[in-house]
């Protein structure tokens, strides 16, 4: 059993020297996490597909790639985000003595980090978050899902190989070391996860008064009006709905599609999904995590009827996009994120009317609306609060990394990815110097 709270004060202790805040370090450190990635690439699709039988193809567009380019623009990029900022003196400071003002923003790391990372992208989300960390001079303690047992194990051995555990360590175990790390008292914690998790973590952070960022999810709408391009619209939301088995926190969690194009568009979805899963649909598709959530989303199919898709494997813990009809709001499917394939269908009349409802709902992670009449996606821009999204795309904004991403409300706060990374994981000191003539 690691002592945590040992561990802990070696980091504090590492962090006290100095070191970190070394810009040659700091790149140092993000080199050996490109190689760590670079050079254990078929390890990691090897653990991936064991944890979730998520394809190789998969892996490398969402779980690798991703990390790879965030790398490659910090190393670019770190000299200019870890200068100092000059900012104007007013001249109202010259109202407390004569003299010249240099007004200026210094960027310094908070400290001793924790990452608590989830199950869906267990490499991409235990690593991004760590880049902006490193990038800003601090140290890490990352506690990885033990939903991803291969994956996390991995983690484990890969980042002992590569760092030195007082600037870098990973931390296995389940619930329960959870709860141990966020006794402890730590600088900056990074939580991705559940909306009831997160209150859990912001709760155990308050105790410190440590800042948190917490990427959480919600019900993602998929609003497709009557003008939208149906068929562009179809392979968006099956892509979007499909991708990691619908395990996805912007995945679309819910489709709002406007009256008049139903019956079209359910067509189009229909034809879709049985191109997509013709043969051996089972083979690359990632499967549901654990017994426990395949049966939560299986129960789902209860609360409607199944227009589209349908197929599931018990034995595996697989199930294909399932589109479902005469859903209600109050319908259960609809209290919860669903985090998986099942897509309850809602529909409305005037554009108005979607609006309202969405503003009705907690504010969610992303939106997606689906139009060719621009009054209408400058409406629901303008009028609906939400993390991020797209109009006429699906995902596309979280793999921009000049695109802060992260949530609002009940679907987190703080951002991350590019420069925000690195601000995120920063203390802005604000410093005057007054030079006295």
């Amino acid at each position: 059993m690691i002592n945590i709270p040992s561990l802990i004060q070696a980091q504090r202790n590492f962090f006290a020297k100095g070191a970190t805040k070394s810009l040659s370090f700091r790149k140092e450190q993000l080199l050996r996490l490109k190689a760590l990635l670079e050079e254990n690439t078929q390890a990691i699709i090897e653990a991936l597909k064991t944890d979730l039988n998520k394809p190789a193809d998969q892996v490398m567009l969402a779980e690798i790639s991703p990390l790879i380019h965030e790398i490659d623009y910090m190393l670019e990029n770190l000299d200019r985000l870890a200068a100092p900022k000059d900012v104007e003196s007013p001249e109202t400071l010259s109202f407390f003595g004569m003299g010249e003002y240099h007004s200026q923003i210094i960027y310094e790391p908070y400290g001793v980090t924790l990452n608590i990372s989830p199950w869906n992208y267990p490499i991409q989300l235990s690593i991004s978050p760590i880049i902006g960390a490193i990038a800003a001079g601090n140290t890490v303690v990352l506690k990885p899902s033990e939903f991803t047992a291969a994956t996390s194990a991995l983690l484990n051995r890969l980042v002992a190989q590569y760092f030195v555990p007082e600037f870098f360590v990973v931390i296995e175990g389940d619930v329960a070391v959870n709860q141990a790390l966020l006794a402890e008292k730590f600088d900056y914690i990074f939580f991705t996860g559940s909306v009831p998790v997160g209150r859990i973590v912001m709760a155990a952070a308050s105790k410190h008064l440590t800042p948190v960022t917490l990427e959480l999810g919600g019900k993602s709408p998929f609003i497709v009006d009557k003008s939208a391009n149906l068929e562009q619209a179809a392979e968006s939301l099956i892509f979007g709905k499909t991708f990691n088995s619908g395990q996805t926190c912007i995945a679309p969690d819910y489709l709002l599609v406007q009256q008049d194009v139903k019956a079209e568009f359910v067509a189009i979805l229909k034809q879709k999904l049985q191109q997509k899963f013709d043969d051996n649909p089972f083979e690359n598709y990632a499967k549901v995590v654990s017994e426990r959530h395949y049966l939560r989303i299986k129960s789902f199919l209860n609360d409607g009827k199944i227009v589209a898709g349908g197929l599931f494997n018990d034995e595996t813990h697989q199930m294909l996009m399932t589109v479902l009809d005469g859903v209600t709001w109050e319908s259960p499917v609809m209290q919860d994120e669903i985090f998986g394939s099942v897509l309850p269908m809602l529909t409305f009349n005037g554009f108005d009317e979607a609006i309202e409802r969405i503003l009705a709902q907690p504010k969610p992670l992303a939106l997606y609306c689906f139009t060719e009449t621009e009054e209408n996606a400058t409406a629901v821009l303008s009028q609906v609060s939400f993390g991020g999204g797209a109009v006429n795309s699906c995902f596309l904004h979280f793999f921009n990394h000049n695109l802060p991403f992260g949530g609002v409300g009940d679907s987190g706060m703080g951002s991350y990815h590019g420069d925000r990374s690195f601000y995120e994981l920063s203390h802005e000191k604000a410093v005057v110097t007054r030079k006295i003539v």
